[in-house]
């Protein structure tokens, strides 16, 4: 079965995982509704620019993973406060200064299928808004109060930054190794999966009456799932559709990103192919977009994508084992798999 054919039964496939996350947004209703409630109580600022801009760009209508996961985690460890619902705010702000940046960074258009703020707005605003948004983050943990967690995310916010610049320095890196690259993904995007997941746990109890074990099953689910979740996005920007993705397809070819189905492809195609990706890669042009695709295709590199990402979520779904059974753990299998065979 051909990438394509694999999309297609994945789609056909939707109806049912999207259920199945639907199941995990009901599942912590209330917690979801308070987190949504409350994000946009803490955006308020006296600069209207500030409030519009980081307003815009937070209802944009993601599906708020991130946040979901730390409520699952919470969830599953059986934590009975409430401010897993302010660490779950803290994680959507920290994620969506990222994407205020990243659209700046990668001259980005469009996202979710709107414009982006960059484009609406400019590239001083985005950025600055940005700002606004990992200082109301840090401004939150305070009143969270627990340096364990202000400790991860401190952490995390720094290697993602790290991640973020490595990825820029290895634009036209044509010499672009598979373990290098996924070191940056590690960095640049699975740091704040693992981050929601790995704070989850510590939220739920007291470093005197935790659980090692569960803290770090938990840590390593969401650093598998974040690995997971990326490598289909690097599938999906050449195998997916445009319209259900929300953004064109071929950016990171436009953008003179190395991705993994183009790393494997550069070490499996003949030498006429592999100068046709070089070029495309140091030209930033995707004007040849299906011919690469068919590059892709022939040389196994989505399928290889694919399947490095399903070994992610067979890892990710091992840490779950670690822990005792319960309908938040089943909520989190589900994502997991959701997550790999999503569609946007």
């Amino acid at each position: 079965m051909s990438t394509k054919e694999t999309i297609s039964a994945t789609v056909s496939r939707k109806a049912a995982k999207i259920d199945a996350l639907q199941a995990a947004y009901t599942l912590v209703g209330d917690d979801f509704a308070a987190v949504n409630a409350l994000i946009p109580a803490k955006l308020t600022s006296d600069v209207n620019l500030v409030r519009d801009v980081s307003t815009y760009i937070v209802e944009s209508g993601g599906k708020r993973l991130r946040p979901l996961l730390v409520l699952l985690t919470a969830g599953a460890l059986e934590y009975d406060g409430d401010a897993h619902i302010s660490l779950a705010a803290v994680i959507e702000f920290l994620h969506t200064a990222t994407l205020l940046h990243d659209d700046v960074v990668d001259q980005s258009g469009k996202r979710r299928g709107r414009l982006t703020a960059n484009e609406k707005w400019g590239n001083a605003p985005s950025v600055l808004v940005g700002d606004f948004l990992y200082s109301r983050a840090f401004q939150l943990m305070v009143e969270i109060g627990k340096l364990d967690i202000m400790a991860v995310l401190s952490r995390a916010t720094n290697t993602i930054a790290e991640g973020e610049v490595l990825q820029l320095s290895n634009i036209g890196n044509l010499s672009l190794t598979e373990s290098a690259y996924k070191e940056v993904i590690r960095c640049k995007t699975a740091l704040l999966f693992e981050a929601a997941t790995h704070t989850g746990a510590l939220i739920s109890s007291s470093p005197s009456h935790r659980n090692p074990q569960s803290v770090e099953a938990m840590r390593q689910f969401g650093m598998h799932f974040g690995m997971a979740y990326q490598l289909i996005d690097d599938s999906l920007d050449y195998a997916g559709d445009s319209k259900t993705l929300g953004k064109e397809l071929g950016d990171d070819l436009a953008e003179g990103k190395l991705t993994l189905p183009l790393i494997h492809a550069l070490n499996q195609a003949t030498p006429q192919d592999k100068a046709k990706i070089e070029q495309a890669i140091q030209e930033k042009d995707n004007s040849n977009l299906e011919e690469i695709v068919d590059l892709l295709e022939r040389t196994g590199a989505l399928n290889y994508t694919l399947d490095a990402a399903l070994e992610h979520t067979t890892l990710a779904l091992n840490c779950l084992d670690k822990l005792d059974p319960n309908p938040y753990i089943t909520a989190l299998r589900q994502i997991a798999t959701y997550s790999t065979q999503r569609v946007s």
